[in-house]
């Protein structure tokens, strides 16, 4: 026992030695328990999107999703967007993936929809957000595809119930490299197209958004704290239509290139 008390006694003045080395450091160090820390299982892995011209990645934090952006779509899905204010949803981060993987039809569907959108990464963040100091916060810009399963949505909706089950699924947001706003500037207008098995389905502009980019990022702001590491797609314009196994998506945003996903 009295061993034991010598051991603890040793341990806490370790302890105390790397903490107090610390605090002269500014923190520099940090004691080891603060390095060591332990999980009950492995930690997910970090989910990240390509960065065009690196070799370095863009961790991903959240996914938040404007929908009905384009009037055109809004009208198409039953809005009315001229009494309707904005609102947003969520997917998990997971859901980012690369679009040049093939894309697996979800299960628990018949009913599969594409969405083509640009998306908006954060560098940074905050709350209350002003829309002239909004775009300070993007780090850079890109192509994505919102899938949707339809017909859970509409059941869903049927129902009064949440409709996030259609959204949220796995792999539900294939996405492209990123353009930093460093190389690439500001995407604020420019053409935004998609095309099944090349017909063209979908056929825009980004000027034809409801709530711009400053506009959205203030908006989610007032509801969220916005961090470094969140994505925002900026919603899609009309057009919306079904695909199936063996269909072959392309998505383009003037500027920031083309993806292509194919379903499986």
């Amino acid at each position: 026992m009295k061993k034991d008390k010598l051991e603890a006694r040793r341990q806490f003045l370790r302890g105390s030695a790397v903490a107090a080395g610390a605090a002269v450091l500014g923190g520099a160090i940090k004691p080891a328990l603060a390095q060591q820390t332990e999980f009950v299982i492995d930690p997910p892995a970090t989910t990240s999107m390509e960065i065009f011209g690196s070799n370095a990645r863009f961790p991903v934090r959240r996914v938040f999703c404007l929908g009905r952006n384009y009037r055109a779509h809004a009208f198409e899905s039953g809005d009315d967007p001229d009494v309707n204010p904005p609102f947003f949803f969520i997917k998990p981060r997971d859901a980012v993936v690369d679009s040049r993987k093939p894309f697996p039809y979800p299960p628990m569907t018949q009913e599969l929809r594409y969405e083509g959108e640009m998306v908006v990464a954060l560098k940074s963040g905050g709350t209350n957000i002003s829309e002239a100091d909004a775009l300070n916060h993007v780090y850079g810009y890109g192509v994505g595809i919102d899938m949707t399963r339809e017909d859970l949505q509409h059941e869903a909706q049927r129902l009064e119930r949440p409709w996030a089950i259609s959204k949220s699924f796995d792999n539900s947001a294939p996405c492209g490299p990123l353009y930093p706003v460093e190389t690439h500037g500001h995407a604020v207008s420019g053409r935004i197209w998609l095309s099944v098995n090349g017909e063209i389905k979908q056929d825009s502009d980004l000027d034809l958004q409801r709530w711009s980019v400053p506009q959205g990022i203030a908006i989610l702001s007032q509801y969220y704290e916005l961090t470094a590491g969140d994505i925002i797609m900026t919603g899609t314009p009309e057009g919306i239509g079904l695909i199936y196994k063996g269909d072959v998506v392309r998505v383009g945003i003037d500027g920031l290139g083309e993806i292509e996903v194919t379903v499986v």
